[in-house]
């Protein structure tokens, strides 16, 4: 289909194309406000909105509401908080966590949303600025604890091993811990939501093509592709979760890396 696309004008393959969303409206002479920098916004004012409405009249007998919220909260505070980075310290670090957790969540689930069905972190660019205040995050954590140096030879010089092997490890203890989890972290979260749009919109647009173009067995694999695309959003539903638990369950264990006092 993409080599019919390309030479006879057929079926308009999908691609990074897919995700270069014209301007909503222009912004003092810039590019303008798209689509997916109002859906940052719009997650914003989601997650504060329903936290602040469940905790706003709390009771010692909860409401519906505000049992949702405490159970909201405590998934992120008990299972990634204090499981993770630890009884004693966890607890300064809950609210961001829970942040992270429902603001990823929300504008994941934004894919998934009928008018919307646009994934905001399928931008590479809005990824890696949400890693890169966590780099700042864990990595100032540490410092403010251990001061610089004593955080860097936390981080870059393993514990047990011989001097001689120093020039070796410390080069990539410092490459592996302090420069390349921020991209990974983005990495995963923005290719997952990237590849998962990527296939809804192939098999949606790839079923109507073949009915409307290709006839005869087009009949039976444009709805074949269409019940692909309904499977595909199921378990895409699943990824977005996942993808926000791991992003913060990371940041979790890296903020617990920069606390602890030997690796």
């Amino acid at each position: 289909m993409a080599a019919e696309s390309s030479s006879e004008g057929g079926f308009p393959a999908p691609g990074p194309h897919t995700f270069e969303l014209p301007a909503v409206f222009p912004w003092h002479g810039a590019e303008g406000v798209t689509k997916p920098m109002l859906q940052l916004v719009l997650a914003a004012i989601l997650v504060f909105g329903f936290f602040y409405l469940a905790s706003r009249k709390r009771a010692l007998v909860p409401g519906k509401l505000q049992f949702a919220g405490e159970g909201a909260y405590g998934f992120v505070r008990n299972s990634v908080g204090r499981d993770i980075i630890g009884s004693h310290d966890f607890a300064k670090f809950v609210p961001y966590l829970v942040t992270v957790f429902f603001f990823i969540l929300v504008n994941n689930l934004f894919a998934s949303v009928p008018f919307i069905q646009f994934p905001t972190f399928s931008r590479a660019g809005m990824a890696y600025a949400l890693a890169g205040m966590s780099w700042l995050i864990y990595n100032g954590v540490g410092i403010h604890k251990h001061g610089l140096v004593g955080y860097l030879k936390l981080q870059c010089v393993p514990s047990g091993v011989s001097p001689a092997m120093y020039p070796l490890l410390v080069p990539l203890e410092f490459f592996s811990n302090i420069l390349v989890r921020p991209v990974t972290l983005a990495l995963r979260l923005f290719c997952n939501m990237f590849a998962g749009h990527i296939l809804l919109v192939l098999f949606s647009t790839g079923g109507l093509y073949l009915i409307e173009h290709v006839g005869g067995i087009g009949y039976v694999a444009g709805p074949l592709a269409w019940v692909l695309a309904i499977l595909v959003s199921f378990l895409e539903i699943l990824v977005q979760f996942l993808q926000a638990y791991v992003f913060t369950l990371l940041n979790a264990m890296y903020i617990q890396g920069a606390l602890a006092d030997e690796h």
